[in-house]
């Protein structure tokens, strides 16, 4: 039950923020969640001891690529606001640099912030900007979420060759396999429901593909928490860790969904 009541309390927020709320709306929820997930990259990437407003600036620096995509709902804003999120991270080194023992391996660890939160989570954004995005962006949220717990429970059943040990030694090909197959499931669950219209070979060749990238996703965290010495992102959602333990997934399923309907659909 500590599990259970706030993930059903965290789905049935974000179903109705995507179904009910309008894009501006969303545009003023999503941003403090990546600053959020700014503040956890942050702290498990950069180990000083530093004060909460010089914290903040870096969380602010990595998750700044969001806001101007909030602001600017275009693909070609992105480069132009990872630029200057590159530049004002540079600048910061630059200042602080004397007092950083290792200067090199910090600025490639909030570089990859840069990256991991801003890039990443700018396509959250536009996707949900694009036609239909909030129904997408459910479809792309029970893909990653029924992939995750189908995953998890079949890998516990009859698990036993492991995925990637070195990196998630409870992760299993059977788990893997079993979450690619409901991750399809819950993709067509709801665009039955959301998108009857849709192309469905579009939908199941995306889905299966997507549902890897998620595993891929997951993975990719389980790199940087290992990397850096740390259980969970974060501890803000009771029994859930923190918001990249959550979105781990659909950071990396977004980006791809969203060219996929570029290229292919829109």
């Amino acid at each position: 039950m500590e599990r259970i009541v706030p993930g059903l309390l965290i789905a049935g927020f974000w179903l109705l923020l995507l179904l009910k709320g309008s894009i501006p709306l969303f545009c003023l929820v999503i941003i403090p969640i990546v600053l959020v997930a700014a503040n956890e990259y942050v702290k498990m990437a950069d180990a000083r001891n530093i004060s909460h407003a010089e914290r903040w600036l870096l969380n602010v620096i990595l998750a700044s690529p969001v806001v101007a995509t909030c602001l600017i709902p275009s693909a070609s804003a992105l480069l132009p606001a990872m630029l200057g999120s590159f530049l004002a991270l540079t600048c910061y080194l630059l200042y602080r640099y004397k007092n950083i023992a290792d200067g090199y391996n910090l600025f490639c660890r909030l570089v990859f912030g840069e990256f991991y939160v801003g890039l990443l989570g700018a396509h959250v954004v536009l996707l949900r900007f694009a036609p239909d995005g909030g129904s997408w962006l459910i479809i792309a949220s029970a893909i990653t979420a029924c992939s995750d717990t189908g995953a998890y429970f079949i890998g516990k059943a009859i698990g036993n060759r492991k995925l990637c040990p070195n990196v998630s030694p409870n992760k299993t090909v059977e788990g893997a396999a079993g979450g690619v197959l409901c991750g399809l499931l819950g993709a067509v669950f709801f665009a039955v429901l959301l998108l009857p219209s849709i192309n469905w070979f579009f939908l199941i060749g995306s889905s299966v593909f997507l549902a890897g990238v998620g595993i891929v996703g997951d993975l990719t965290e389980s790199i940087i928490k290992r990397g850096t010495a740390t259980k969970d992102s974060g501890s803000c959602l009771a029994g859930h860790g923190g918001i990249l333990d959550r979105v781990d997934s659909l950071l990396f399923v977004c980006p791809i969904l969203y060219y996929l309907l570029v290229f292919l659909v829109i």
